[in-house]
């Protein structure tokens, strides 16, 4: 009988076929991530890892913060700069943020090679998918546990889509898979601080160094998902799925058509968006003045209130996972953007009395082990009036069910490239990934480096 990983693996080398919707997705998820990745170039937590690791003139691929690497070093200071402003998507299937893992993992090792962009498209729904089949055995139960999918189900998913870019058949993809499983490693613990997003580093990292040793012929078990003190059992939290080896090799429909990837409005954690959002919906409708809000009760899931720690931020990395501090930002401003996380921002917007207005309560375990599908986040205002709002979403803008407009996904793009010379141009290229010879076109994102 085939492993997991041997069936995700087969998967990945020989996918059915993928449609037009299906790469169209694709492009907009590297387009949102090469936008995030560019951001997050000059944060705390990027140029730490730069820092550390220095520069290499012979380097194999280039850095976001200016020179070149070898291609681990650069997919864990690149990985690190997509996931530094936590403005990059949610993969809900891998508890992840996918794309902050894959599109860094893959720029490392695709630059030394003559990789088209139909190269980088097919390798990185592998690793989507395959995030997705990694994730799918332990579901929310390692999420809430106390994992961060992204730098666990992160590692072990996207070192398949790496192999798929090396070239290497089904039996190197499960190499590369069981050597990730090895590497798998993350705390939520450390969300609000500068480790957060050096997990997506460390991930994109790790991808990149399981395909390169499973090159090498380096394996490890091919059950190690499933077996005895393996992934399933170590890191599967108290209610676990399991795997359904018939349901991952009978795959037809790719996950980015099905579920989705979420990228992301507001440039903070995603446990706050949905509340963020039914406020915006409600604000549109209806004006509320902030300073008549009594008490604003939100209502979210373990793992959202159990990552949001902060009721009252220090820094903006702390802000970023703040209930509090977020919806605050959207009762006064109807919005949020990079610049109301910076500290001169965090200084004014934590002396705000609204933040003591907010609340936060979460669903019980047994509530959310009975439901059928997600649980909607609510939110309820009361005003000094005594009139009471209640307002809920059961998912955030940017995903399958309310995508972004085109004007919505430039907008994002164009801010995020401040300080390239033709942004759009670089965005022109992505749209249409399918159709280019190679990769050149990015090189305005990484200041121009020299690309080989």
């Amino acid at each position: 009988m085939r492993t997991v990983i041997e069936t995700i693996a087969d998967w990945c080398a020989a996918p059915p076929a993928i449609s037009g919707d299906a790469s169209r997705l694709a492009h907009q998820a590297i387009a949102d991530t090469i936008a995030c990745l560019y951001a997050g170039r000059a944060d705390k937590s990027t140029l730490s890892v730069a820092l550390a690791f220095g520069r290499r003139p012979d380097g194999e691929a280039p850095l976001v913060t200016g020179g070149r690497q070898s291609a681990s070093v650069a997919a864990l200071v690149n990985g690190t700069a997509a996931h530094a402003l936590d403005y990059d998507d949610n993969f809900r299937p891998g508890m992840s943020h996918a794309s902050a893992v894959i599109v860094p993992a893959l720029l490392a090792v695709a630059d030394g090679l003559s990789v088209s962009g139909r190269a980088l498209t097919d390798a990185y729904l592998a690793a989507l998918q395959a995030q997705a089949f990694v994730g799918s055995g332990v579901a929310g139960s390692h999420y809430t546990a106390g994992w961060h999918g992204t730098s666990t189900v992160g590692s072990i998913g996207t070192a398949a889509g790496v192999a798929k870019l090396l070239g290497m058949d089904a039996d190197g993809i499960a190499r590369a898979l069981s050597m990730g499983a090895s590497m798998a490693s993350g705390t939520k613990g450390q969300f609000g601080t500068p480790a957060k997003p050096f997990h997506a580093g460390m991930a994109a990292r790790n991808a990149v160094e399981a395909a390169i040793l499973a090159a090498t012929g380096l394996q490890g078990r091919l059950d190690i998902l499933e077996g005895p003190q393996g992934f399933l059992e170590m890191f599967g939290g108290e209610a676990p799925k399991g795997y359904d080896i018939a349901g991952i090799s009978g795959t037809r429909q790719h996950t980015i058509e099905t579920v989705g990837v979420m990228p992301k409005l507001h440039p903070c954690c995603g446990s706050t968006h949905l509340i963020v959002d039914a406020a915006l919906d409600l604000m549109k409708d209806v004006p509320i003045d902030p300073d008549a809000i009594v008490s604003a009760e939100c209502h979210v899931g373990i793992a959202n209130y159990r990552n949001l720690a902060y009721p009252h931020p220090r820094d903006e990395m702390e802000a970023r996972f703040s209930m509090q501090y977020c919806l605050a930002l959207a009762f006064r401003h109807k919005s949020l953007s990079l610049l109301d996380f910076n500290p001169a921002s965090v200084g004014v917007v934590t002396k705000d009395p609204l933040l003591a207005k907010i609340s936060m309560t979460h669903y019980s375990a047994a509530e959310e082990a009975s439901a059928t599908s997600y649980l909607p986040h609510r939110l309820r205002i009361t005003l000094r009036d005594g009139q009471v709002y209640v307002v809920e979403r059961s998912f955030a803008r940017g995903g399958l069910a309310e995508p972004f407009s085109e004007d919505d996904r430039r907008t994002k793009f164009a801010d995020c490239l401040e300080g390239v010379a033709n942004p759009m141009s670089v965005y022109a290229a992505l749209a249409a990934l399918d159709e280019q010879p190679d990769l050149a076109f990015l090189a305005p994102v990484f200041d121009g480096g020299a690309r080989k």
